[in-house]
């Protein structure tokens, strides 16, 4: 079944930088576009950044253009998202996601927080 994976998590200071994965298994990685999204406390879950299953093609959330960024690499099945400069705002789950033919499969959360 389709499993995803996500790691990297943690606390970091303002200013600071993380680097999330996510492992995928049980589809096709590299035929499928994957997602970060990210749900802080009372707030809906929202899209931060996604990205083709070339890779060629990327798009961002306003809020962390230029901060962060995402790429994969379909021989290891992973999909990464570079953090720098990370606000107390980008407290949040982190969550991977997949668009597969079987519909969206989700990982089950990464705690990223930001504090000092």
């Amino acid at each position: 079944q389709v499993q995803l994976v996500e790691s990297g998590g943690g606390l970091v200071q303002p200013g600071g930088s993380l680097r999330l994965s996510c492992a995928a298994s049980g589809f096709t990685f590299s035929t499928t576009t994957m997602s970060w999204y990210r749900q802080a406390p009372g707030k809906e879950r929202e899209l931060v950044a996604a990205i083709t299953k070339t890779g060629i093609s990327t798009n961002y959330a306003d809020s962390v253009k230029g901060r962060f960024t995402i790429s994969r690499d379909n021989a290891k099945r992973t999909v990464y998202l570079q953090m720098n400069s990370l606000k107390p705002e980008d407290t949040a789950v982190y969550y991977c996601n997949a668009a597969t033919w079987l519909g969206s499969r989700w990982g089950q959360g990464t705690q990223v927080t930001v504090s000092s």
